[in-house]
């Protein structure tokens, strides 16, 4: 089964699915190691990675590398967060046409102006007009040349202040123009925005929920009140960010590495991550 086909068949899945959020081919792969359905290619996670913010900073090219390596490093679908889609109506054709040529299985575009500031930036978000971004998602579904390509829009009604009617005006437009899911973010510490919303859905389009902020909601809770998938968007690369601060500053301090050589992965775990015994194969005669 193609990559594609699988996250189709995920989000359209009645059993509910987790992906998890990478930023470089390494954490890709141990998101598939850890078990989980699919791999999201955070654009917060990707524009750190590059020491940058998450403010439309990098562009499709950038994105795209990244994620195109994340394919090469894992076996499971990877599902690419746009951004705003680098543009307009023939941007997103383009950026379509152009991450389904290189393996991804699907993208994510979401209904804000460009440049988009990040969702949990203290600073005024400004939504596009709903016509316009409808118009972008029908461009990506005809864009795309395997049916199974999953385009995923997501409204960021919620965290602009536009209400309740705005998100589920706005889901059920972009279900019309054919999105394949409608991706609800909500910054709340609770998930009662989102379950409000799933209460008055229709079911027109599978829902897709990263509960960042409300962090108790288990994913059987999730599921059962009607998402179709939970992206646990940026914790790999908070991880990462925290444990590398703490090694490097007990090393720093301590002027020897005897103390930080239980916290810190053995060269043959990276050794194994990167499947060098495969590549070494390769020269044997």
């Amino acid at each position: 089964m193609n990559r594609t086909t699988q996250l189709r068949k995920l989000i359209d899945g009645a059993a509910g699915s987790r992906a998890a959020g990478a930023h470089d081919s390494l954490s890709a792969a141990l998101v598939e190691e850890n078990g989980f359905d699919a791999v999201w290619a955070s654009s917060f996670a990707i524009s750190a990675v590059n020491g940058l913010p998450d403010i439309s900073l990098l562009t499709m090219t950038d994105y795209l590398s990244t994620a195109s390596k994340m394919v090469a490093s894992c076996s499971i679908p990877v599902l690419a967060d746009c951004d705003t889609g680098f543009g307009g109506v023939p941007n997103v054709t383009y950026l379509v046409q152009r991450y389904e040529a290189a393996g991804i299985a699907g993208v994510c575009i979401e209904d804000k102006t460009f440049p988009k500031t990040n969702s949990f930036v203290d600073k005024r978000q400004d939504l596009l007009d709903v016509g316009e971004f409808a118009r972008k998602i029908e461009a990506g579904k005809r864009a795309q040349d395997d049916p199974d390509f999953v385009v995923v829009a997501r409204t960021e009604a919620l965290i602009t202040g536009a209400g309740m009617e705005e998100a589920l005006h706005r889901a059920h437009r972009y279900a019309d123009a054919g999105a394949d899911a409608i991706l609800v973010h909500s910054i709340k510490d609770s998930p009662h925005e989102i379950i409000e919303f799933l209460n008055a859905w229709s079911g027109r389009a599978p829902i897709v929920v990263v509960p960042t902020t409300y962090h108790g909601w288990h994913f059987g809770e999730a599921r059962a009140a009607g998402v179709s998938m939970v992206i646990y968007a940026n914790h790999a690369l908070r991880a990462a960010v925290r444990s590398m601060s703490n090694v490097l500053k007990e090393i720093e301090s301590s002027g020897a590495t005897n103390s930080v050589e239980n916290l810190i992965s053995p060269i043959s775990e990276v050794f194994e991550l990167t499947h060098l015994d495969t590549w070494l194969r390769l020269d044997q005669p």
